[in-house]
């Protein structure tokens, strides 16, 4: 299961079509080859979105690989 307070770099590592999902949802999580160094949940609302709602779909698309 992916957590809220999961570091996004690590994310990316372990599930490199990660940042392919949340580029879609408009949170950009690579830019310029540096991986954003924060929590998960910090990216989320970085952007204004809810954080529940796309919790849920990362743990619906990843969380049981």
């Amino acid at each position: 299961m992916i957590r809220p307070q999961d570091h996004v770099d690590e994310l990316v590592e372990k599930y490199p079509k990660l940042s392919i999902f949340l580029r879609r949802r408009g949170i950009i999580c690579v830019q310029c080859g540096e991986v954003f160094w924060g929590t998960l949940e910090e990216l989320i609302k970085s952007k204004g979105l809810d954080s529940d709602q796309i919790m849920t779909e990362i743990n619906s698309e990843f969380g049981k690989e």
